[in-house]
């Protein structure tokens, strides 16, 4: 019975290392429950998150399939049992549900639940959300389980790492919108600059050829070539920047085919063939997916604009461990990393090695003069 104590420590620490790997909502949110319901074995488990208009901003499942959440239908609203421990300090624990004086049924599709632990997620005052465990599996003989004064600790203990690593996550989104709106404000202030200058260029470069039409045709002429490639470039720069300034579609088309459209859509605009291959990389968690997709369009954006090379490949492939690695390997010029890091200039590299050291992974830059680049980044999995 030695290994008992142990066990049970070592699946606490776990759950409480799993919650804390996270940085988006969604994912701890998911880990909480899917934690939960495993430290507690329980049948199910949901967490929920209120909003200010008597439901639930965020409804978390486990033990119920796509299928039978599509059956239930909406989201629940904040009454009954829910509502009770939105309200409430402490723990709910009962034995039957369904008998509670505060039960109001569920839809015709909602498992059946019986014995019922619930626990509010609480940050000081705050009610962050609510925890709910229905379903003590069976014992090993057959006989029925419920939820123990053990149980109810272990989620207690639970509940307050998760208040903890989900007022994380949400600290790390606002800050990351905050840096995405910053981002964007430079893209606009560069947008702003290039583009004015090449029409400024333009202009100048038209109304010369327009003095020359008459009393020197092929200086005009030679003017005019250069209009075009004025107006070619401006069209570059717009291009480059709706496409850096188009929000990722990662939510709803993950991290590869958000990658493929991207590439696609640079390979139309530039001169430069940018192809792009992937294998057999799975979904990652969202932090992870989003910094190789930034640190990819980062290094895509160097090569286009620095490297004067006719090609720049793309890869994308799965580790032995179930993360990534993504490489971006250019034709161009190349460059001595040294030489860029003594005169001051960086070429985005260390927002590259800042995003990937902040998902946990590593960054390495590859370049000689004469040689192109490879950008190499790796992720670890969930």
């Amino acid at each position: 019975m030695q290994g008992g104590p142990r066990s049970g420590l070592a699946a606490v620490s776990t759950a409480l290392l799993a919650m804390s790997r996270r940085l988006e909502v969604r994912d701890v949110l998911r880990t909480i429950v899917v934690s939960a319901r495993e430290l507690l074995d329980a049948e199910y488990a949901a967490l929920g998150v209120p909003d200010d208009h008597g439901g639930f901003a965020q409804f978390v499942v486990d033990g119920i399939s796509a299928e039978q959440w599509r059956q239930i239908g909406p989201l629940p609203r904040q009454h009954g049992i829910l509502a009770a421990m939105l309200h409430r300090n402490g723990p709910e624990r009962l034995a039957d549900v369904r008998k509670d004086p505060r039960f109001e049924g569920w839809p015709a599709a909602h498992p059946e639940m019986s014995d019922f632990l619930g626990m509010p997620v609480r940050d000081g005052e705050e009610t962050l959300g609510a925890l709910f465990l229905a379903n003590k599996r069976s014992a090993p003989d057959g006989s029925t389980r419920v939820f123990t004064d053990e149980d109810q600790e272990l989620l207690s203990l639970l509940a307050q790492h998760a208040a903890i690593a989900l007022t994380n996550a949400r600290l790390y989104e606002r800050s990351r919108e905050l840096t995405i709106a910053e981002e964007r404000s430079r893209l606009a202030h560069e947008l702003h600059d290039a583009v004015s200058q090449k029409l400024f260029s333009l202009r100048l470069t038209a109304q010369a050829a327009a003095a020359l039409v008459d009393r020197d045709p092929a200086r005009a002429k030679d003017e005019l070539q250069q209009v075009a490639a004025l107006a070619a470039e401006a069209a570059d720069e717009l291009r480059a920047a709706v496409t850096e300034l188009r929000p990722a579609a990662l939510d709803e088309d993950g991290l590869v085919a958000t990658l493929r459209t991207h590439v696609h859509v640079l390979d139309r605009a530039h001169t430069a063939h940018v192809t792009f291959t992937c294998d057999g990389v799975r979904a990652l968690p969202a932090a992870q997916e989003e910094a190789v997709l930034r640190v990819a369009q980062e290094a895509l954006h160097n090569a286009l604009r620095h490297s004067d090379g006719d090609r720049v490949e793309v890869t994308l492939a799965r580790t032995p461990a179930g993360g990534a690695v993504l490489k971006v390997v250019d034709s161009g010029k190349g460059f001595d990393p040294r030489a860029v890091r003594r005169a001051g200039r960086h070429l985005g590299l260390v927002s590259m090695r800042d995003r990937a050291s902040g998902v946990g992974g590593r960054l390495t830059v590859h370049s000689e003069p004469g040689q192109g680049t490879t950008i190499e980044m790796e992720v670890p999995g969930g």
